[in-house]
């Protein structure tokens, strides 16, 4: 099972050839990503799309609580040389947390463990 990160929901969503075979996995998520995630669909493609997938993923999002976010910056600033981002790491701690596999295409997390790294 998968962590999907925003920028790989995205991708699911813009049916990115590269992310085909996720198509019928389970959407798990953070709540901050969810945020982040409405607020790209609210910019790219209206509040209708933005509010479907809200729909759709608010009863599959795992929230965080104060171990993960202190753990999640931890991990951030032991990499303060690679530009993650405060949810990017959140969700890479959660994915860990929860013994999922961090699907991104972010390149900053391409050679990490645990990674499922798709473009």
């Amino acid at each position: 099972m998968y962590f999907f990160d925003t920028y790989a929901i995205i991708e699911l969503i813009k049916e990115n050839k590269s992310y085909k075979k996720y198509n019928e996995e389970i959407i798990i998520t953070s709540v901050l990503n969810l945020g982040e995630l409405y607020y790209a669909l609210l910019k790219d493609f209206g509040k209708e799309k933005a509010d479907e997938w809200k729909n759709k993923l608010e009863s599959a999002v795992l929230h965080i609580d104060t171990e993960i976010i202190t753990d999640a910056m931890l991990f951030k600033y032991k990499n303060k040389g690679k530009n993650f981002s405060f949810i990017d790491c959140a969700g890479y701690i959660l994915a860990r947390e929860y013994g999922l596999k961090f699907l991104t295409g972010d390149k900053e997390f391409k050679y990490l463990p645990n990674v499922e790294f798709a473009k």
